[in-house]
């Protein structure tokens, strides 16, 4: 296990898996406490992350979650909109949210697919309320497509649907390499 302290700078945090052409790009809020001190991204045990991928297909067994860089292996890349904060979304300093440093890291990393794993992620990207948001495919996004998911986290349970993480792994299925 890689512990990282959540006090040091940002790029001793969880660092972005991003290479050029990558199939799709999982971008999160911020890293929860849990996976900032053990340094591997949805590491905290309640987050349905890892179990979801597996389930819908987007990986072949189940991953835990120490073995995130194997994801590129898959096509999949990962990323934060906020690389310095730790925590829940409503404890992280909005000054941290990069939004501008996430547009230019995926422009050159020119994924086919990004997929925001909370309403929230979206909303700090997109500028729009959550409320005004769809899950799944969003129309308009071409290169890349943009998804919006259900949040993995335990907190948010009761808004939990497996369906737009299925839509996306569908997508990926039929959408070549």
């Amino acid at each position: 296990m890689n512990v990282v302290d959540p006090a040091q700078p940002a790029e001793h945090r969880l660092p972005d898996l991003l290479r050029p052409r990558l199939k799709l790009v999982l971008v999160g809020t911020a890293a929860s406490r849990v996976s900032a001190l053990r340094g591997a991204y949805y590491a905290n045990s309640g987050n349905r992350f890892w179990r979801t991928l597996h389930e819908v297909g987007l990986t072949p067994r189940l991953f835990a979650p120490d073995e995130w860089p194997k994801l590129a292996n898959l096509g999949i890349g990962l990323t934060d909109l906020s690389k310095t904060g730790a925590g829940m979304d409503h404890e992280i300093d909005p000054e941290s949210f990069d939004i501008a440093g996430f547009n230019a890291k995926i422009a050159a990393a020119r994924p086919k697919a990004v997929a925001f794993t909370s309403k929230r992620g979206a909303s700090l990207w997109s500028g729009r309320p959550t409320g005004d948001l769809t899950l799944g495919l969003q129309p308009g996004f071409v290169d890349p497509a943009v998804f919006v998911l259900c949040s993995p986290s335990g907190r948010a349970g009761t808004y939990w649907q497996i369906e737009p993480w299925q839509a996306l792994a569908d997508w990926a299925r039929e959408t070549p390499a």
